[in-house]
C-alpha cells in the first residue's frame, strides 16, 4: 500500500468557524447534502432497471453523477475551468491527486469511473458514493496485479473510461508526486495494448483570496470531517483548473515505465506549483 504523504511542512491551521463560518456551513451544507442524497437515491432506483438490462454498462446513471457534481461545486463556491478536450469512449485518464474534492471536480466534466484504493470503500459517506457511482476498488500490490488487470479489461471492454491517480496518495496540491507504474501494466494486456489510449490530465486548485495556497489540499493526518467543514466555511471564491493533454497511445511506448514517465511529464508540464 502506498504510504500517506506528509510533505515538508505541516498543514495550515484550521481554526474553528466563527458565527459567520457556521452560517455558511449551514447555507452550503444543507443544500449540498440534499443534492448528493437526492442524486444517490435517484441513481440507485435507476440502477434497479439499468443493471438487469445493460449489465456493467451504465448509459443513464452517469449523467446524474455529472449533474450532482457540477452543482455541488456551485454550492461550494468553486469555479471550474477546463482547458483542452476530454476524449470520448473507451480509455483511461491519469491525473494528479490533491483532495477529496477531486471526485467532484473530475466527475463534473465528463462521465468517468474512478479507480481507488480499497480502503476508500469503507469510508463513511465517501465510500457509499464511490460504490454507487461505479468506482473500481483495487489494492496497489504486485500480488494483485493480474486480478486487477482482468477487472480493468472487463470495465474497459464495455466502454468505461477509467480514471487513475498514479501518485497513489493525495498531496497539498502544490506539486506532482512521482507516478507509480504498477497499474500501467494493465494497459499492456494483449486485447488492449493496440487500441487503448491514456489521456494525462492536470488538476490545479486555486485557494480563495486570503487563504493558504494549500487550502484545498487534503493530506497527512488531516481528517475528512474537519477539512470538509473548513471548505464549507471558507471555500467560496476558489477555483479548480482541469488541463486536458493529448491522449497517448499505449502501443507507442515499449513498457509501463516509459508510458508512466510520459504521462507524469505531461501532467507536470501544466502544473503551476
Amino acid at each position: 500500500m502506498t504510504p500517506t504523504w506528509y510533505g515538508d511542512a505541516p498543514p495550515p491551521d484550521m481554526p474553528p468557524p466563527g458565527p459567520a463560518g457556521w452560517a455558511r456551513i449551514v447555507l452550503r451544507g444543507v443544500p449540498l447534502l440534499c443534492l448528493v442524497l437526492g442524486g444517490l437515491v435517484l441513481m440507485l432506483l435507476l440502477r434497479l432497471i439499468e443493471r438487469p438490462v445493460f449489465g456493467e454498462k451504465r448509459p443513464v446513471t452517469p449523467f446524474i453523477t455529472v449533474f450532482v457534481c457540477r452543482n455541488a461545486l456551485r454550492l461550494l463556491g468553486i469555479r471550474l475551468r477546463v482547458t483542452g478536450q476530454v476524449t470520448q469512449g473507451q480509455g483511461a485518464v491519469v491525473t494528479n491527486h490533491s483532495s477529496w474534492l477531486d471526485i467532484f471536480v473530475l466527475n463534473a466534466v465528463k462521465r468517468i469511473y474512478f479507480v481507488s484504493k480499497a480502503e476508500v470503500a469503507g469510508w463513511p459517506g465517501i465510500g457509499w458514493l464511490a460504490r454507487a457511482t461505479g468506482t473500481v476498488f483495487i489494492e496497489r500490490s504486485r500480488a494483485q496485479a493480474a486480478r486487477q488487470a482482468d477487472l480493468f479489461r472487463t470495465r474497459l471492454s464495455v466502454g468505461h473510461r477509467l480514471l487513475f491517480f498514479p501518485e497513489g496518495t493525495s498531496s497539498d496540491g502544490r506539486s506532482v508526486l512521482p507516478f507509480k507504474t504498477t497499474l500501467f501494466a494493465a494497459f499492456y494486456a494483449e486485447e488492449l495494448r493496440d487500441t487503448l489510449a491514456v489521456q494525462p490530465v492536470t488538476l490545479i486548485y486555486h485557494a480563495p483570496e486570503g487563504q493558504d495556497p494549500r487550502f484545498f489540499g487534503w493530506w497527512g493526518d488531516m481528517t475528512f470531517g474537519g477539512h470538509f467543514l473548513h471548505v464549507l466555511a471558507y471555500g467560496g471564491g476558489g477555483a479548480a483548473d482541469i488541463v486536458c493533454h493529448p491522449p497517448l497511445k499505449v502501443r507507442d511506448f515499449d513498457n509501463r515505465k516509459s508510458l508512466a514517465a510520459a504521462c507524469e511529464a505531461a501532467v507536470r508540464s501544466a502544473h503551476s506549483g
